[in-house]
């Protein structure tokens, strides 16, 4: 444990009786913002910590999710501070190219006005005008919770350094030729009008219609099956295994394609699955991505059937109608030619819609803008085989490496107006030049830039280095690259963590973005359902904020945090966690009046008592498990661990055990009032990442120091005392039986009862005071009659319960209770003694009987002893 090195004399300092989150949450952060305690500070000579904020959209606002990886990473962030390094939280926000345009999009819409009639440069003007107005308010927010970021440092990946290094990036791809320009199938969103990425497209499972169609005619005819009748219209070929016998002879020639007056080749080809219905499939090369691959081996041409909008454009019957309507049309006039051989409807399958708008994705045939990403995959996959990347929880690395090593090429290009616009020009002869930062844009007639913009994902895949000043080489990418740790879900894990991986040691020189990746779970209700608007069960923690404070929020969600596994959350335990900071500040408060304190040196181990030994014991060693979890990520277990030291062992044992010594005084309650302050001091220290507020409430007021953000953090002095802690488990043995027993009695928590207490032969004489108070035992005066004897671990513990029950009735209580227990023990030994039961019940059946006999028998040796220990008359 480390001293208090910012203590200060002061006499007599009080509390509230109650504490209030609402009162004094506001105003302690923006002390703390005022005080720069969150800042960082690149010309310092302490060793660095850097954590960046995955960015959220300047769109959003806090959510849950939001909520629980902040707490996380201010909990990292905080400890690291008090460790003594030059600790860097890095804000900022994404600019959310689809999101962020849609919301503007939708405020034109109620004007009467679309983007078009403002034109390109005004629009974007427009978002800009909007972004600063009312984007960010999560960062409010943040602060609602007590994020420890650096404010001064917040970024945007629209801002004009963010944007340098983006175009930077963008042109020493193109330079390598890791970036290139082709046709491929993308998710394509007929509502937003852009392509998107996979993480923008939701899959669920949807009701549509499975349609086998019979091509050609006769013999020489192929039955193939669709969920998307409109496409046919593009198909051109079908394509069947090489192996497969029964399509052999019809390979290499052509068979009709219904409605279209086209004949089209039927191809071998080994994609197809010869065991999956009938063995054929029909191939759309414009409108699927595995069909875009078997026409490329195949050299089959791209016939595009639907336009940006979901339109049919092939001409002919279907020509203009919308997709969804074309389908029932098409299958209706397959029908009348009696070419339709099967039918079934609803037919559930998984189909992806736009995470925007909810749109049914179209795969569609575009010319985009792509990042080769090979070496780039290759480079991130062996920075975590070499160990210069360390992903945790462990397990998690197989699924990192399943989508790396299997990487697609990437396609960056969006068809919006908002976002980092493609560095491309084009030239009146074909000319296409790509433009650096530093370089000048091509003028002239006939030069145009590419009307693309980038994928989000290509920017925040920069943010832990372009937010620190890169391209340039500041002295802020020397102090805080790489990055310490990234926090963050693991259902991200493949999309915006690989990027920054690729880009990282793409543009660091093989220097990897963070040491360690930390995955955590989602957040969902209590009973482990996905929290969603649409199911009724999403939280909005500001709620729980107004009602139980920031301190209980942060507390619930870190005790759920285990490393990569989901956390179920609800009210009941954000209540709890109230009660722990009330727990906390009134036994603080009964410390404050009782004279704890942090002044002077604590006194040598031969001065102490053994429950002092005891405590300080115990707290060096909660100090050194709370710094392996750490170390670990293990958030629930360290949460936990100082969850029952606070509330178990220093609120409800030690302050307890030390009240009869703080009511005798002298020398005693001296040293037991410096180690209590001892105590409370580090406790509070080493919950203050979790819960901020209070902890800094507290400690100031029992210190006296400037700020427990500030504070050191404590260390283990290696102080241990078994023989301490055996005595002292040995009273509180003692203390926990005679409590049963009395509960058993029907005596009252605060019931005084007479006892004698043998003692002779243990530990525990000089504790008599204290258990004595803790157990409302009065001394045994005259007319002292023992109805009940309890040995407990060496001691005997007598009582005189003759005045404080009414014997009589407690025996027929106890008796009805032991004909009840008897009966349920004959009917479990009933069932289980039939065989013939026993062959045909389910064994949860089964066990859950045998859980009924034991309890049953369990209760009957209870209940007889309570029984015995009555008095007799």
């Amino acid at each position: 444990m480390t001293e208090n090195t910012q203590q200060s004399n002061h006499s007599a300092p009080e509390l509230p009786t109650q504490y209030t989150p609402a009162d004094v949450e506001g105003p302690l952060y923006e002390r703390w913002v005022e005080r720069g305690y969150f800042e960082a500070d690149e010309k310092s000579d302490k060793p660095p910590y850097t954590v960046v904020i995955p960015p959220p959209n300047v769109t959003g606002s806090l959510h849950l999710g939001h909520a629980f990886e902040h707490t996380l990473i201010d909990a990292l962030t905080r400890r690291k501070r008090m460790q003594g390094h030059e600790t860097l939280w890095q804000p900022g926000m994404d600019h959310a190219g689809i999101a962020t345009q849609n919301v503007v999009e939708r405020e034109l819409a109620k004007e009467g006005v679309s983007r078009h009639d403002l034109g390109r440069e005004a629009f974007v003007e427009r978002v800009w005008q909007w972004k600063n107005e009312s984007g960010g308010q999560i960062s409010g927010q943040m602060r609602r919770l007590g994020d420890g970021v650096a404010w001064s440092r917040e970024r945007f990946t629209m801002d004009e350094g963010l944007s340098k290094a983006v175009q930077t990036i963008f042109k020493r791809l193109y330079d390598d030729e890791l970036i290139y320009r082709a046709e491929r199938i993308i998710n394509w969103c007929p509502r937003c009008l852009t392509a998107i990425s996979d993480i923008e497209v939701e899959y669920q499972d949807d009701d549509g219609e499975l349609v086998s169609i019979r091509y050609g005619e006769g013999e020489n005819s192929i039955v193939v099956a669709t969920t998307r009748a409109e496409t046919m219209l593009g198909d051109t070929a079908v394509a069947v295994h090489p192996e497969d016998e029964r399509y052999a002879h019809l390979v290499g020639t052509e068979i009709e394609l219904p409605l279209t007056g086209r004949r089209i080749p039927v191809v071998a080809d080994e994609h197809v699955d010869p065991e999956f219905g009938t063995g054929a499939v029909k191939v759309t090369p414009a409108h699927d991505p595995n069909d875009f691959e078997i026409g490329r081996r195949h050299d089959l041409p791209n016939l595009a059937v639907l336009d940006e909008r979901g339109v049919i454009t092939a001409h002919g019957p279907f020509q203009g109608l919308d997709r969804f309507e074309a389908r029932s049309a098409i299958v209706g006039a397959l029908r009348a030619e009696g070419r339709i051989v099967a039918e079934k409807r609803p037919y559930t399958h998984s189909v992806g819609h736009c995470s925007r708008c909810k749109t049914t994705i179209e795969p569609r045939l575009s010319m985009q803008w792509w990042v080769k990403v090979g070496p780039l995959a290759q480079a991130a996959g062996d920075a975590v085989r070499d160990g210069k990347v360390k992903i945790h929880p462990k397990e998690m690395e197989s699924r990192y490496f399943g989508w790396v090593d299997n990487l697609h090429d990437w396609c960056i290009s969006r068809q919006l107006w908002w976002g980092h616009r493609i560095p491309v020009w084009y030239g009146p002869n074909g000319e296409v030049v790509c433009v650096g930062p530093d370089d000048e844009a091509p003028t002239g007639e006939g030069w145009t830039q590419d009307t693309d913009v980038l994928d989000t994902w290509f920017s925040s895949g920069l943010w832990p280095f372009s937010t620190l000043g890169w391209p340039e080489q500041t002295p802020s990418v020397g102090k805080f690259y790489p990055n310490s740790v990234l926090v963050t879900g693991y259902d991200i894990l493949f999309f915006w963590v690989a990027r920054m991986m690729m880009f990282g040691l793409y543009a660091m020189d093989g220097t990897p973005p963070f040491h360690t990746i930390a995955l955590h779970g989602m957040v969902r209700d209590q009973f482990g359902k996905k929290m969603s608007k649409s199911f009724g069960n999403a939280v909005n923690p500001l709620d729980w904020m107004d009602t139980y404070g920031s301190d209980a929020v942060r507390f619930t969600l870190a005790r759920g945090a285990n490393p990569g596994v989901d956390v179920p959350i609800g009210e009941d335990w954000v209540q709890g966690s109230r009660n722990f900071a009330n727990k906390i500040w009134n036994a603080t408060r009964f410390a404050l009046m009782n004279g704890a304190t942090v002044e002077g040196d604590l006194p040598p181990a031969e001065q102490l008592s053994a429950t002092d030994r005891w405590i300080l014991s115990r707290l060096n060693s909660v100090v050194a498990e709370v710094d392996a979890y750490y170390d670990d990520y293990q958030f629930a277990k360290l949460s936990d661990t100082l969850f029952h030291f606070a509330w178990d062992e220093v609120f409800d044992w030690y302050v307890e055990l030390s009240k009869t010594t703080f009511m005798a005084g002298g020398p005693a309650a001296e040293v037991s009032r410096r180690v209590l302050g001892e105590v409370l001091d580090v406790t509070l220290r080493l919950l203050h990442p979790i819960v901020p507020f209070v902890t800094e409430t507290l400690w100031t007021t029992l210190t006296g120091g400037e700020s427990v953000v500030i504070a050191d953090w404590p260390t283990d002095s290696g102080f241990r005392d078994a023989a301490a802690e055996r005595e002292i488990e040995t009273v509180q043995q003692v203390v926990t039986e005679v409590r049963r027993f009395r509960s058993d009695q029907g005596l009252q928590p605060g019931q005084k009862v007479p006892a004698r207490l043998e003692l002779s032969g243990t530990a525990l004489a000089a504790h008599e005071a204290a258990m004595r108070s803790l157990l409302r035992l009065q001394p045994a005066g005259e007319g002292f009659s023992a109805t009940a004897s309890l040995p407990v671990a060496g001691a005997t513990v007598a009582l005189d319960l003759s005045g404080a029950i009414d014997v009589e009735a407690e025996r027929k209580r106890l008796t009805k209770d032991l004909g009840a227990a008897e009966k349920e023990k004959a009917q479990a030994t009933a069932k289980l003694g039939n065989e013939a039961f026993l062959a045909k019940a389910p064994e949860k059946v089964v066990d859950k009987i045998r859980g009924r006999l034991e309890a049953a028998e369990a209760d009957i040796v209870r209940i007889t002893a309570q029984l015995a220990a009555l008095p007799t008359a």
